[in-house]
């Protein structure tokens, strides 16, 4: 009986690609969720949104007890700085942008491209 193969390593250039593809994943669902409560800036602005918001998940997410609850907070609170639309329109567009991610993903999944996150996008 052959033995098993062993899974291919992981290139930096891979996981460039897939970092890159994840964060273009998490502005699309940051620029849909934006179109839902109020007019949008471009899709750059939401990609860098998402990159912030990324950061500070990174960041908050592993304290522990309390890191899932300030993660989501200070997520939200990115999105009150860089959109401007008060905390309960930006809870809204993180509702949205989540729902936007599990769509674009589970289309992506379908034609045969992932697995692929939305980076920026917790939970998706």
């Amino acid at each position: 009986m052959p033995a098993p193969a062993s899974p291919m390593p992981i290139g930096l250039g891979d996981r460039l690609l897939a970092f890159i593809v994840s964060l273009l994943v998490g502005g699309v669902a940051l620029h849909a969720g934006t179109h839902v409560v109020a007019e949008t800036r471009d899709y750059a602005h939401a990609v860098l949104t998402a990159l912030c918001g990324a950061l500070v998940w990174a960041l908050l997410e592993p304290i522990p007890l309390l890191g899932g609850a300030l993660a989501i907070v200070a997520w939200v609170a990115v999105l009150e700085w860089r959109y401007r639309l008060g905390w309960p329109r930006s809870a809204v567009v993180g509702v949205a942008a989540w729902a936007a991610a599990v769509v674009v993903l589970a289309a992506l999944e379908l034609i045969g491209i992932g697995p692929v996150s939305a980076l920026g996008v917790p939970g998706a």
